[in-house]
């Protein structure tokens, strides 16, 4: 009998920085302790057998040679398998089994998880020759080339590469990476997911990516990180949409500097306050968040312990990150979680602590 070979990815909250990866910008996630668990073994043929308790779906099969976007999750697998044979790497036909603790649709990552545990567990079992970061390159394309969701390097880096009780301070555009040790002896980090799922395949996000390759076409450069705040009167020869959505790109790339600055320093209230003003920047600027997330950040701030709170990963639903004193971090989050279902009538789940 053949055997199975395993491999995990963890999910992923983005600290600070968002949507400034597809811009060449800087982030700066770190791990959440729920994973995704990929098992492949070898078969006697071409054809790829998927099953899974995740996604509402049943099982899912295809042959190699014959991938074709569906829309459903199996379109990571075969993204994976095809991008893996165009680049001259022989697999067989294999049995699939996946297990995932990262909720869909919460801005944490499920995808990219999904992507790097898997390619970690074909690169195990065919004898592949490819880096963590090259793996990281290789989940982004999936999800740019075969799934259609414009994502940025950020997650794929993150689940391939990440550390618990750090911060991966990742410059999107050089991939050059700084492990930044998190003060965790003197804050506690939080994770709520709100109950309203995304989705980065659909149109919005991907209509905000091309917003900011507008903008930067129309402001002379390659890449909105190449401007920094004292551009920002530059913008005013902008669209007033174009102008804010290029305003939080720079202005965000600003704040995961300073948040690194802060980090470093121990300034934990220099550090809330950053997430604050990202929060407002992407409900303002960028138009991502929703009034469910608002209201999660809103009662966050509401409660003594909380040091800042804001909207983390794409979008347009998902989680938000807060950061609290030591200790208090479960207390902070069943406050805000009590608030809101009181509020909204909808359930919100604190992932982390």
């Amino acid at each position: 009998m053949r055997e199975w070979t395993e491999a995990i990815a963890n999910g992923r909250v983005n600290l600070i920085g968002e949507h400034t990866d597809y811009n060449g910008g800087w982030v700066l996630p770190t791990p959440i302790p729920q994973f995704t668990k990929v098992e492949v073994r070898e078969r006697g043929d071409a054809r790829v057998e998927a099953q899974t308790t995740l996604y509402g779906e049943g099982p899912a099969a295809f042959d190699l040679g014959q991938e074709v976007r569906r829309g459903s999750w199996i379109d990571y697998v075969q993204g994976a398998t095809q991008l893996l044979r165009t680049q001259g790497f022989h697999l067989q036909g294999f049995d699939l089994r996946v297990e995932s603790t990262v909720p869909c649709g919460s801005g944490l990552s499920s995808s990219a998880a999904l992507e790097v545990a898997l390619l970690k567990a074909l690169r195990a079992h065919f004898k592949i020759d490819m880096s963590d970061i090259e793996i990281a390159k290789l989940g982004q394309r999936i999800e740019n080339e075969f799934v259609g969701a414009h994502v940025g390097i950020m997650d794929p880096m993150a689940a391939a590469m990440g550390h618990f009780g750090e911060a991966l301070f990742l410059d999107a555009k050089t991939l050059e990476v700084e492990r930044v040790p998190l003060p965790l002896e003197r804050m506690d980090l939080v994770v709520i997911d709100s109950g309203v799922s995304h989705q980065h395949s659909a149109g919005d996000y991907n209509r905000r990516r091309a917003e900011c390759e507008e903008a930067a076409r129309l402001l002379g450069v390659p890449l909105l990180r190449e401007l920094t705040v004292a551009d920002l009167p530059r913008l005013e020869r902008l669209s007033d949409l174009l102008r804010r959505r290029a305003r939080h790109v720079i202005t965000e790339n600003d704040r995961v500097h300073r948040a690194v600055m802060g980090l470093k320093a121990g300034d934990l209230e220099q550090l809330g306050q950053l997430f604050y003003d990202s929060h407002a920047s992407q409900r303002d600027d960028f138009e991502v968040s929703i009034p469910e997330i608002d209201l999660l950040v809103e009662f966050a701030g509401t409660n003594d312990a909380t040091i800042g709170a804001r909207l983390t990963g794409g979008g347009f639903g998902g989680s938000i990150v807060a950061l609290t004193e030591k200790g208090r971090g479960g207390e902070v989050a069943d406050f805000i979680c009590a608030a809101y279902e009181k509020e909204t009538g909808k359930k919100a789940t604190t992932l982390v602590p």
